[in-house]
């Protein structure tokens, strides 16, 4: 698979603060305002992306995609929130997205996380590990298609003991979100 760099034309780097503007616009773009809505968007309220977990796709000087991960807490372990992953949309099909999660993926696994949680399509998901979790097992504060939990373990036997509520792990900026609780200390 493409890992970016001269073969693929783009190349993936760490989210820099001089970033930022340019990724909201292109997650507003990927996503529009329905995003606020959703139940991923409200464990994202009011906490900063993981530190050193942000990456972006970058090709002669363009923004092509961004990736991020979450602090959150799945029952009592640990984990991260992947998303959201956007790619311009006359860029898909070139790797961007899927480059930029293994770059996250790997750097996930260098810092000692333990496990990420996503919702969203199990077919694209799966090119990089992640699998359906068993029904009941993970739940998401609000309305979620419990077929699109995914999950991904980081070390060995963390997936099947992967259980509970997902729960914010923090808050850095004062919210009045509902419904996003968080999770033990």
């Amino acid at each position: 698979m493409a890992k970016g760099g001269k073969e693929a034309g783009w190349k993936i780097r760490a989210e820099t603060p001089d970033d930022m503007a340019a990724v909201e616009a292109l997650v507003a773009e990927s996503f529009g305002p329905g995003r606020f809505a959703k139940t991923a968007y409200r464990l994202r309220e009011g906490v900063h992306p993981e530190s050193g977990l942000s990456f972006v796709a970058v090709e002669s000087g363009a923004l092509r995609g961004s990736v991020r991960f979450w602090p959150v807490f799945v029952g009592a372990t640990r984990a991260l929130l992947l998303g959201p992953l956007a790619v311009q949309s006359d860029q898909r099909g070139r790797g961007i997205g899927i480059a930029l999660m293994q770059r996250g993926i790997e750097e996930a696994k260098t810092l000692g996380h333990r496990a990420i949680v996503l919702v969203g399509d199990e077919p694209y998901y799966s090119r990089v590990g992640f699998r359906p979790v068993p029904p009941g097992k993970v739940k998401f504060p609000g309305p979620v298609n419990p077929a699109r939990i995914l999950g991904l373990g980081l070390v060995d036997g963390v997936f099947e003991s992967l259980e509970g509520d997902v729960m914010r792990a923090r808050i850095d900026d004062p919210v009045c979100a509902v419904g996003a609780p968080v999770g033990p200390r």
